[in-house]
């Protein structure tokens, strides 16, 4: 009884901090640059496949201030999802993602050289919601009549299937890598005993060779 109070514990906290974390937004400045991908800024997120996602980027300044603020939103596998143009104000992004891999969130602002900026930068307020942080819940909550408990527990039990899920896509990668380590290190000593033996056979026959060489020379 006492375990199971203990894990429910550890549970709570789990999910609390998941809370916590999710609902802060990230913010920084991106500096103007004269040429193209002088003044780039990326931030990086991890997305399991069919995954929705919501990017959703509050900027500072207005359209024709001088700086013009790209956006482009893509994972490492190549596939794109977003990329607006001469962003100000806000700007929500929402796709499913096509695999499990990163994505980057990027921003590029350019001086357009129209007028004088006396600040050249844009101040960014970036908020990526994943999973069961980007659904709408008071539209799920007044679609399906729930009542607000309801819907918390709704939201909190998609919460727990997503962070099992990656539990156990982590168990799988953990497993592919102790598989590889394992393979890399019995190639390595098989070709640390395969290098031995060449050596020690080389060496029998540089003995060999010398010994007939002296004698066809009557030296021994």
């Amino acid at each position: 009884m006492a375990r199971s109070r203990s894990m429910f514990q550890q549970l709570c906290g789990l999910l609390l901090l998941l809370l916590a974390v999710g609902s802060q937004a990230l913010k920084f400045d991106v500096q103007a640059g004269s040429g193209h991908g002088s003044s780039r800024r990326c931030i990086r997120n991890f997305v399991s496949k069919d995954q929705l996602v919501v990017v959703t980027a509050i900027v500072d300044g207005y359209k024709g201030d001088g700086m013009l603020l790209n956006m482009h939103i893509m994972d490492t596998t190549g596939n794109e999802y977003g990329k607006p143009k001469d962003v100000a104000g806000e700007q929500r992004t929402v796709f499913t993602s096509h695999a499990d891999a990163p994505f980057d969130v990027c921003f590029e602002n350019v001086l357009t050289n129209s007028r004088y900026v006396e600040k050249p930068y844009r101040h960014v307020e970036l908020d990526i919601d994943i999973g069961a942080d980007a659904k709408d819940w008071s539209a799920i909550q007044a679609t399906e009549k729930l009542k607000p408990v309801e819907t918390e527990l709704r939201r909190v039990e998609e919460m727990l299937a997503e962070v099992a899920s990656e539990m156990d896509y982590l168990r799988a990668r953990e497993q592919k890598l102790r598989d590889t380590n394992e393979s890399t290190n019995n190639r390595v000593k098989w070709f640390g005993f395969g290098t031995t033996f060449l050596l020690i056979g080389l060496w029998g026959w540089q003995i060999m060779y010398l010994r007939a060489y002296f004698r066809s020379k009557h030296l021994i």
